[in-house]
């Protein structure tokens, strides 16, 4: 069999979708073309019986284009505000074009304090094991109006495989504005080759990883990529890192189709999330 043609069976699917994927690269503001085809492809996934979690970037970025703020923030109270104006819009647009496929999407806000506690952890799994069995679809972010550490370091990269963990999930999609894997940055070196499949993450492809990022409003580069990678196919998911220029992605990914890196899940015994959760 060939490995992608597993994917087809996954049935706890988490879909990380990048602020640059989400937004017109010339004036920041939501594009609403893409949001309607991501929302059609993840209601789809729903309707095929999977449980379905969005871990959606794109609130400072929103809420800096309603504000009318053209640069990027850089002050974290601006960058909180403008989170707190842009996550609502956000929320607003998920709900009204999910309720159009007759799908129902919730927020759900975390921070690392979440993750690190064992009562909140706990909390959380249960809520989202709640939202799965109403039918839900939970769409999660940092909670960035409050989070000051995890918005000068942290990334949703991170956020989406340690929340793929927590539900244990079998499938993770990073969405972003890379085509997946490269020997080396392929913008700086025409020679670089695409890898199609990571079996295991070793050190030597994660001295490769540069902690670059092609955008202006994303966070993640490759190197928060294989962390997540490392993360979700310890827990004993497999992950793919695909480019979200185009979200028809989605569904040719999960029919098997050949489309971005494939890491295989590598599950390690005795792997515990507060290993990975103290580490970062």
């Amino acid at each position: 069999m060939n490995l992608r043609e597993k994917l087809k069976d996954k049935k706890r699917v988490v879909v990380k979708i990048g602020s640059s994927s989400l937004t017109h690269e010339e004036t920041g503001r939501l594009n609403l073309t893409k949001m309607e085809i991501l929302v059609r492809e993840l209601a789809d996934l729903h309707n095929q019986g999977k449980d379905v979690i969005v871990v959606s970037s794109g609130a400072i970025a929103v809420g800096r284009s309603a504000m009318g703020i053209r640069r990027r923030p850089e002050e974290l109270a601006e960058k909180q505000a403008c989170a707190a104006v842009g996550q609502a819009r956000l929320m607003m647009i998920y709900q009204k074009l999910f309720a159009e496929y007759n799908q129902t999407a919730a927020q759900v806000l975390m921070t690392k304090y979440t993750m690190i506690n064992a009562a909140t952890r706990n909390n959380a799994i249960n809520t989202f094991n709640k939202l799965f069995d109403m039918g839900a679809i939970p769409i999660v972010n940092e909670n960035d109006t409050i989070s000051t550490d995890e918005i000068e370091f942290g990334d949703n990269d991170t956020l989406s495989a340690l929340v793929a963990a927590l539900v244990d999930a079998d499938m993770l999609i990073l969405l972003s504005d890379i085509d997946g894997l490269f020997t080396d940055d392929p913008n700086q070196n025409p020679d670089a080759k695409f890898i199609e499949v990571v079996e295991k993450i070793d050190s030597h492809l994660e001295k490769m990883a540069k902690g670059s990022t092609g955008s202006s409003v994303g966070t993640g580069g490759m190197a928060t990529k294989l962390t997540a990678a490392h993360i979700a196919t310890s827990a004993g998911a497999d992950m793919v890192i695909a480019n979200g220029e185009d979200f028809h992605v989605i569904h040719k990914i999960m029919q098997g189709r050949n489309h971005g890196t494939l890491f295989l899940s590598d599950k390690k015994e005795g792997f515990y999330l507060d290993d990975i959760i103290q580490k970062l």
